[in-house]
């Protein structure tokens, strides 16, 4: 989606380290990115306000939501396969699974069938409304802060490709913290600035797009998940190029080679909460 005629768009520090100083960075037109002076973070200054934000999560957004259900679905249980995610939860208490950010609620009616209770937290409010009445899947139709859970009542918390778009990662993190047990897991999948599609294309990179406030590397987001109280347990990537880029000749093993050697544009980060 592109920023709306009209927005609010307000300065903003580095979630990494705090610093108010960034340089250009990548220019993409109606909206750019900068990169942190300090830590080298990459995200957009700046930044539209959270009302703005929210107003793009509209009847379009769920149009693009429906249409892709099957394949964002699809790459998630992959994603969570390569990390043998089924074996590490066989013995989890409790055995309860939130996906934030989980659109019509695919991914958590899956985990249903599974064994798991589980439930969603989507901004986008037909969207939630969907995946309540069609797959019969508790949907909280707000933010994580805004849905106020219990402490320590998840035992796991999946959050694919929905940190880049938060204003306040560090808030979001903390909270996640909060609603986790302490035997619990998070789950994060989004794009990596540490991968060989960040380095070739920079401002064209198919991840610099006007929802995606924060970029970050693995380097970057393993830091603010330390600082938000938790444990980087293992990190995976994949994505070498993206489709219509190259020949199939010359991207399936550059996409082979990306998931094993891990420099991969797409990385997934599994967590455990770091003790009191």
């Amino acid at each position: 989606m592109q920023p709306a005629q009209g927005e609010h768009h307000v300065q903003v520090e580095c979630v990494v380290c705090g610093s108010e100083s960034d340089n250009p960075y990548w220019d993409c037109g109606e909206y750019s990115f900068g990169r942190c002076g300090r830590c080298g973070h990459i995200y957009q200054n700046p930044q539209p306000s959270f009302a703005d934000l929210e107003a793009r999560y509209s009847d379009e957004y769920f149009s693009y939501e429906l249409d892709n259900d099957e394949n964002f679905f699809s790459l998630m249980v992959k994603g969570l396969s390569d990390i043998s995610f089924e074996q590490r939860v066989a013995s989890l208490a409790p055995r309860s699974f939130l996906d934030i950010g989980c659109a019509t609620g695919m991914l958590p009616a899956y985990f249903a069938t599974q064994g798991f209770t589980a439930e969603g937290v989507e901004l986008c409010e037909p969207a939630a409304r969907y995946g309540r009445e069609l797959r019969g899947v508790p949907i909280f139709n707000g933010t994580l802060e805004q849905a106020a859970f219990p402490d320590a009542s998840f035992g796991v918390v999946h959050a694919s490709h929905l940190i880049e778009h938060l204003r306040d990662p560090s808030a979001f993190l903390r909270e996640c913290r909060r609603v986790i047990a302490s035997s619990g897991y998070l789950v994060l999948v989004t794009p990596d600035t540490s991968g060989l599609q960040a380095r070739l294309f920079g401002a064209r990179w198919r991840s610099a797009i006007a929802d995606h406030l924060h970029l970050f590397s693995r380097r970057n987001l393993a830091r603010l998940l330390a600082e938000c109280g938790f444990i980087v347990e293992e990190q995976r990537s994949w994505g070498g190029l993206a489709a219509g880029i190259a020949p199939d000749f010359i991207k399936r093993p550059l996409d082979t080679a990306a998931k094993r050697w891990n420099f991969g544009d797409v990385m997934l980060v599994l967590a455990r909460p770091a003790p009191f």
